[in-house]
């Protein structure tokens, strides 16, 4: 089963998440030089606080504490340190660009938390190869958002079928360390990219983790807590009753979600 993971500062829709069955709590503390990348563009800023890591480590106790920092800067390791404090139990690196940011950021973390490298960078790809002869990284994740915009692509689906993410997943298989791939949103929902698709795809590719998108709960319009709470029960419960379907499934299924995949990112791509 996946690894799924849910941004929030909110303790008690943590609470929430955790007890459905989301197994990491994800605070993000990443603004530097976000709203320069995404202009204008429908996309999540958080800015999160050293202090809203504080308050959700005090009510997760069955999730794991996931803390996105800033991309490397002068202030890295005061930032990385004022988080190992607050209780992070993984750190994620966005936006790095070459082996030596790499290689600062496992120095700073220093073996006290889990280390995972959030690879969205045309640069972070060509580099990938001596990343990956460093020690100390404990898990990858591959952001489709700002990967496809450093290449100059319409949509950020199209890395899954133009052989880009293929090629990074190769890789980091070859080093048998855990990875990830962008986001997923509810099983079931009538959508351009169905979830089901997406979720072929982490089968298919070997992935082991993702994010769960607002798509899955939006809680910018959801504000009753009961209702927060069945939308996570509910979408849960579907998420992994259909992993379980893939868990069952040969090469054959999934080239052809693959293919139906492909099919429907070249009609968006087209409109575009």
């Amino acid at each position: 089963m996946l690894k799924l993971f849910y941004i929030t500062k909110d303790p008690a829709v943590a609470v929430i998440a955790q007890n459905a069955g989301v197994d990491r709590i994800f605070a993000d503390m990443e603004y530097i030089g976000k709203e320069k990348r995404q202009p204008l563009m429908d996309t999540v800023k958080n800015h999160h606080t050293v202090e809203d890591v504080r308050r959700l480590r005090s009510v997760i106790d069955k999730a794991e504490l996931l803390v996105r920092v800033n991309p490397i800067h002068e202030g890295s390791s005061q930032e990385i340190e004022a988080v190992l404090d607050a209780g992070a139990d993984v750190i994620m690196l966005p936006m790095w660009r070459s082996v030596e940011e790499v290689a600062a950021f496992l120095r700073f973390v220093n073996g006290r938390a889990k280390t995972l490298l959030l690879l969205e960078t045309e640069e972070a790809r060509c580099c990938l190869d001596s990343v990956l002869a460093l020690n100390g990284i404990d898990e990858i994740h591959i952001g489709l958002n700002d990967l496809h915009l450093s290449q100059g692509k319409k949509n950020m689906f199209e890395l899954l079928v133009d052989g880009v993410v293929d090629e990074i997943a190769a890789k980091i298989k070859e080093r048998s360390i855990p990875f990830g791939i962008g986001g997923v949103g509810a099983v079931g929902k009538k959508l351009a990219i169905p979830a089901e698709n997406v979720l072929a795809e982490h089968y298919r590719l070997g992935s082991s983790m993702a994010i769960l998108a607002r798509a899955f709960c939006n809680t910018e319009l959801l504000q009753d807590y009961d209702e927060i709470k069945r939308v996570f029960e509910k979408g849960l419960r579907d998420i992994r009753a259909y992993e379980s379907m893939l868990a069952e499934q040969d090469t054959v299924f999934f080239e052809r979600m693959h293919g139906d995949l492909s099919a429907r990112i070249h009609r968006i791509t087209e409109e575009i």
